[in-house]
């Protein structure tokens, strides 16, 4: 929880706050910052890399890389001087950190820890994002009114390495995928197929595929939220709470689908979500107003962001076992991230191009509705072993 509450996830979810101030300062538009975010995201190629080394080495020094690496992009931020290509420079940095932050490495913590209640844990686990943001919201928004937006930033780096990592790092002892794994002579230490396999199997392509079209809507939103709020007639402090709703929302979702996936079969409870979702998403593109029903529409469009965040590693695990999940996870990132590029850049520049988000929102709810053809057409895995 503490991981996933102080990781770059909290940047993705906090960065509207930054917009205005960054615009002021700067003269970029909406679409410049958001591209800029975007293709930060090539950093997630990473991923597989990353992947690989924890299953060979252990998360544990992965984390730790990962956390420093995370600290010098906030602080690359910091020291902004306005050319565009610093604000890239930071962002990758904090996406590069991103693999070895996020359900890769804690996802693969938990799957071997639990596996009665594995759902329940792993939204458990991942629920600290959705904490951090209903927390972080009024408290960041706060600094950068007072002290501007590079305390902000300062803030952010000090928050991910003096309050995270010594706690993330007592936390994980003893916990056998913290460490390099034992070799085993002629076998495997863990049930499962390997990450060549599984990305010879289609359940992979649709599993990945839901996931880019989930995070294409989801992060569009949350990344806007704020801006959004304030073109709907909200204040800034209004606005801004938006982004609490959103993380109460997604705290819901991993929990409402971590239990249930523990009871059913996930596929078709993942769909459901997903077109409760899209019709938020329908909803929000037909121009709702006032802070109570933007409140209530965007906790239900965020309720299939807390889920995806708990389904992808609980379906990875499930269909492909642990043998190579942390390689097979980093093999997904790239693609599932690749939605989340063109969320950001996406409601960003259609924003600038109509004047408004009407368009972006309508594609982010065409997109929900994909994503539930995909949890619907996904097979389960093909044996019965459990992994």
């Amino acid at each position: 929880m503490v991981g996933a509450g102080l990781g770059p996830g909290l940047f993705q979810n906090m960065s509207s706050i930054f917009t205005p101030a960054l615009q002021a300062a700067f003269g970029w538009s909406r679409g410049d910052i958001a591209t800029a975010a975007g293709l930060g995201l090539i950093g997630a190629l990473v991923a597989p890399l990353v992947g690989r080394l924890a299953d060979r080495f252990g998360v544990r020094p992965v984390i730790l890389g990962s956390m420093l690496l995370l600290a010098a992009g906030y602080l690359c931020l910091a020291l902004l001087a306005g050319g565009l290509w610093q604000y890239h420079l930071g962002v990758l940095l904090i996406v590069m950190a991103l693999p070895g932050t996020s359900s890769l490495s804690y996802g693969k913590l938990i799957a071997v820890a639990f596996r009665r209640q594995r759902g329940l844990a792993l939204a458990l686990g991942t629920s600290g994002l959705a904490l951090m943001t209903m927390v972080a919201a009024p408290v960041l928004g706060t600094v950068v009114a007072q002290w501007g937006w590079r305390a902000g930033f300062v803030l952010l780096a000090v928050a991910g390495t003096v309050l995270a990592l010594p706690p993330i790092l007592l936390g994980i002892r003893g916990i056998p995928a913290a460490a390099a794994p034992p070799v085993v002579a002629d076998a495997p230490l863990l049930p499962g197929v390997s990450a060549k396999e599984a990305r010879r199997d289609r359940r992979f392509w649709l599993m990945v595929a839901s996931a880019l079209l989930v995070n294409l809507a989801t992060t569009g939103l949350v990344t806007q939220l704020v801006p959004i709020g304030v073109d709907r007639g909200l204040g800034g402090g209004q606005a801004a709470l938006l982004l609490t709703g959103f993380g109460v929302s997604a705290i819901a979702g991993r929990l409402l689908v971590g239990t249930l996936i523990d009871r059913f079969r996930p596929q078709p409870v993942a769909a459901a979500v997903a077109l409760v979702s899209a019709a938020a998403f329908a909803l929000l593109a037909g121009g709702a107003h006032g802070l109570v029903p933007l409140m209530l529409l965007v906790f239900l469009a965020g309720l299939m962001n807390g889920a995806e965040n708990d389904l992808l590693p609980f379906l990875a695990a499930r269909l492909f076992g642990l043998r190579a999940y942390a390689e097979i996870y980093g093999s997904a990132m790239p693609v599932a991230l690749l939605g989340t590029a063109l969320g950001i850049i996406g409601f960003g520049r259609l924003h600038d191009l109509f004047g408004n988000y009407a368009v972006a929102l309508a594609i982010g709810s065409a997109a929900l509705l994909a994503a539930a053809t995909c949890f619907l057409l996904l097979p389960d895995r093909a044996d019965a072993s459990p992994n």
